[in-house]
């Protein structure tokens, strides 16, 4: 399980996008799609089960292994 923002589609603010642009000043830092968190996922041997919505902006990320 994992406690990370999770961008939304579209044009809709949410702080997710704007701590997407602050971690451009890191190298290879960056906040994920739902289908990008699955793909990363996929790379290290792990199914995405789901991603829960919380009250606050950050989600909850529960994956398995394949």
């Amino acid at each position: 399980m994992l406690l990370e923002f999770v961008v939304p589609p579209g044009n809709e603010p949410h702080p997710s996008k704007v701590i997407d642009i602050e971690m451009l000043f890191f190298p290879g830092g960056r906040e994920r799609m739902e289908h990008e968190w699955r793909d990363l996922f996929a790379g290290a041997g792990f199914r995405l089960s789901r991603v829960v919505p919380t009250k606050s902006p950050f989600s909850v990320i529960e994956a398995e292994v394949v």
